[in-house]
C-alpha cells in the first residue's frame, strides 16, 4: 500500500490520519502451539487464535513509519479486539506499554496480530504485534478496564502561555525550503513549543523540560477510542526533545541519532485531542547513548488525561 506524499497541497493531513487509523480486518491465524493446562488456571487460557488487521502508513520524509502512528494503530486493533467481545464495549484503554523493535517501512503494509490475554470482571488485556514482510516491529501489550469509582486526585497542570500566544509551527518554519520542513508544516497535529521549538536551532536555555501545547488540526468524530489513539499517536512527537533542549542540540542537528526504544502511557481521564491539550514534558536523565523523558498530558481545563515515559537511542556521532 502507499500513501500521498505528505507535502502534496490537496491532501488532507488530517483525513490522511483517519485513514491510516481505519484498520482493515484480516481475518486470524493461529498462534504457537496449545498451552498445557496443567500449565495454566482455567480463567488465564490465552485465546490461541490472533485477531488480524492491516494498515497502511504515511508518508514520511526518509521513508520510516512514525512510530506514534504504529503506537496508535496497535491501540485501535487491540480496541476493536475488545469492541467485538459482548459486553465490553464500555472499556476505554486505560494502560498501554510498547517496544519498538525495527524500523518500518512507510511504502509498505502493517499487519496487526492481537492476541487475547484475558477478559477479567474487569479488566481486558491485549497483546499486539505489529509486523512487516514477516517480521515484527513493534511489541505492545495494552489494558483496557470498565468504567469504576474511586479515589480521586491529580497533579496540577503548570502555568503557561495559552497556545494562540505560541508561535505555531509554519511561524517557526517561515521562510525554510526543505522536504523535512514541508512535512512538519503538514502535520494532522497541531503543535506549539512554548519555549520555542527545536526543529532547526537549538534552545536558548540548556533546561530539561519544556511545555508544548497540541490538537488535531481538524475536528474528529465522537469516538472515544480514536481521540485516545491519537493522544498516543501525538505523545511520540517531542518527549525527547527534554533531552535535545538540556545539551543545546536541535532536531536538523547531523551528529544527531534519535530513535524511540519503548514507550509507555496512562490514559487516567477522558480526552478530546481535537480540543488543546498541554504536555509537560521533562527528562530526568540522559546516559549510555539512551535518554528518558516524562510527560503529563492535561486538559484545557486542567484536567490529568495521561501520563507518558518513553526512552529513546539518543547519541552524537563525532566528527570522524
Amino acid at each position: 500500500m502507499t500513501s500521498e506524499p505528505a507535502n502534496s497541497e490537496d491532501v488532507d493531513p488530517v483525513r490522511t490520519l483517519l485513514e491510516v487509523l481505519d484498520l482493515e480486518p484480516a481475518g486470524t491465524t493461529p498462534f504457537g502451539p496449545d498451552p498445557s493446562p496443567a500449565d495454566l488456571d482455567e480463567d488465564d487460557v490465552p485465546s490461541r487464535e490472533l485477531e488480524l488487521f492491516v494498515g497502511r502508513s504515511q508518508i514520511t520524509p526518509h521513508k520510516r513509519v512514525f512510530g506514534g502512528q504504529v503506537l496508535a494503530q496497535s491501540l485501535i486493533a487491540a480496541g476493536r479486539s475488545v469492541q467485538a467481545v459482548d459486553g465490553l464495549q464500555a472499556r476505554r484503554p486505560h494502560s498501554l506499554h510498547a517496544y519498538f523493535i525495527r524500523p518500518g517501512d512507510s511504502l509498505e503494509p502493517i499487519r496487526f496480530a492481537v492476541e487475547n490475554l484475558r477478559d477479567g470482571n474487569s479488566f481486558s488485556v491485549r497483546r499486539v504485534f505489529a509486523m512487516q514482510k514477516g517480521r515484527t516491529i513493534l511489541s505492545a501489550t495494552l489494558s483496557f478496564q470498565e468504567p469504576a469509582d474511586g479515589l480521586d486526585h491529580q497533579a496540577q497542570m503548570p502555568s503557561t502561555p495559552d497556545p494562540d500566544r505560541v508561535r505555531t509551527t509554519a511561524e517557526e518554519l517561515k521562510g525554510i525550503d526543505h522536504p523535512a520542513a514541508d512535512h512538519w508544516r503538514s502535520r494532522a497535529i497541531d503543535v506549539r513549543t512554548v519555549e520555542g521549538a527545536l526543529y532547526y536551532q537549538p534552545g536558548r536555555q540548556h533546561n530539561a523540560h519544556q511545555n508544548v501545547w497540541m490538537r488535531c488540526a481538524g475536528p474528529l468524530p465522537d469516538d472515544p477510542l480514536l481521540h485516545t489513539a491519537i493522544l498516543a499517536y501525538a505523545s511520540d512527537y517531542t518527549l525527547l526533545e527534554s533531552v535535545l533542549r538540556r545539551h543545546g542540540m536541535a532536531w536538523a542537528d547531523r551528529r544527531l541519532r534519535v530513535a524511540s526504544l519503548d514507550h509507555a502511557m496512562w490514559f487516567h481521564r477522558p480526552v478530546r485531542i481535537d480540543n488543546w491539550v498541554l504536555y509537560q514534558q521533562e527528562s530526568p536523565s540522559a546516559s549510555g547513548g539512551r535518554g528518558l523523558g516524562l510527560g503529563k498530558i492535561f486538559g484545557l481545563d486542567g484536567t490529568l488525561v495521561a501520563s507518558v515515559a518513553q526512552e529513546g537511542m539518543v547519541r552524537v556521532k563525532q566528527p570522524e
